[in-house]
């Protein structure tokens, strides 16, 4: 278990910040197709939550000209723990930016990072509460979203990028996937602070990107009710993958493109990870039912695209090739 020696306490995924390039057409698909609560909009931002959300949003999008992620957010467990995670950057050289109270709609003071994965990411614990939508049952539609509950990241090298995690920020591991060689190499790692499968997946390929964000959502009916609702409005381009279940996590998934071409996934039905001698579970990577339990593979998209990530100036981060070989040999 993390213990008190940790720099600062990070207490999970809280939101991420997506670059779109029409914002009425980005609301259109996550509040009027998907259910998603709107609950502020800018000139050029719109914020979002999901309905058992109290937090002001769990999603940024901004509009820009080219789609990107410009930031994902950890919220962490005191005003103190936002300095001391400015101390521990700082002291590693890293590129960090003060973000201050009210530049993100609801938001209190942060700090922006670029961490040794290459990644720009948010420390804050302040935000405004809102109403929570949990039992306002005549507002539900779409896919009843109901939290974000973790982000999905390409990075180049995973076992560098798990140590980062475990090692400096107290992360625990729930599953992994190996190779089958005689010296096995990690080619993926689930990562958790809150008591579930994951706040962060880190996955072998050309990176820094970011993958997707799951959001969880009500039960699995509403999986299938996200798929009705996108194919009856005539968007099933969006469906890039699923409904099905994973072997990992044991989730029922479905992972959507939104019109910038952002990989969402709608996730529910993992487990609990609360126990702290909960052993890892290694999944060979060359087993089919680790990504779909029922053996379906992945389309080649879901390996190759991916959204690119911006620095602190907004600049797009060139990424760079993976260590390992990008995908299972099964996938064709």
């Amino acid at each position: 278990m993390p213990g008190a020696d940790l720099p600062f306490s990070v207490v999970r995924t809280h939101h991420g910040g997506l670059v779109v390039t029409d914002l009425e057409r980005s609301r259109h698909f996550y509040v009027d197709l998907l259910g998603f609560v709107e609950t502020e909009r800018t000139p050029d931002a719109l914020y979002l939550r999901g309905l058992e959300e109290r937090s002001h949003h769990s999603l940024v999008l901004r509009r820009g000209e080219s789609p990107a992620s410009d930031h994902l957010a950890f919220k962490v467990a005191s005003e103190e723990d936002v300095d001391r995670a400015k101390a521990f950057f700082e002291a590693r050289g890293a590129a960090v930016k003060e973000v201050p109270a009210g530049a993100e709609a609801g938001q209190g003071r942060a700090i922006r990072v670029m961490d040794p994965l290459g990644f720009p990411m948010e420390f804050f614990f302040a935000m405004d509460d809102v109403e929570r939508h949990l039992q306002r049952f005549d507002l539900y539609r779409g896919a009843h979203p109901m939290r974000l509950d973790h982000m999905n990241l390409f990075v180049p090298n995973v076992q560098a990028a798990h140590d980062w995690y475990t090692k400096e920020l107290g992360f625990r591991c729930s599953e992994y996937t190996e190779t089958e060689e005689k010296e096995p190499r990690v080619w993926a790692t689930w990562l958790h602070r809150k008591d579930s499968v994951h706040d962060v997946a880190l996955m072998n390929g050309l990176g820094p990107r970011l993958h997707h964000l799951g959001f969880w959502v009500l039960d699995t009916a509403s999986v299938l009710t996200a798929c009705d609702v996108l194919a009856a409005a005539g968007h099933t381009a969006s469906i890039e993958r699923g409904p099905g279940r994973h072997g990992i996590s044991n989730a029922f998934f479905l992972y959507l493109r939104d019109p910038d071409g952002h990989r969402i996934e709608l996730y529910t039905g993992d487990y609990l990870t609360a126990d702290p001698d909960f052993t890892p579970i290694r999944w060979s990577l060359n087993d089919p039912r680790r990504q779909t339990f029922w053996g379906h593979a992945a389309p080649p998209s879901w390996f190759e695209e991916a959204s690119p990530v911006l620095d602190l100036e907004g600049a797009p981060i060139r990424p760079t090739d993976a260590l390992l070989s990008d995908r299972p040999h099964f996938v064709t």
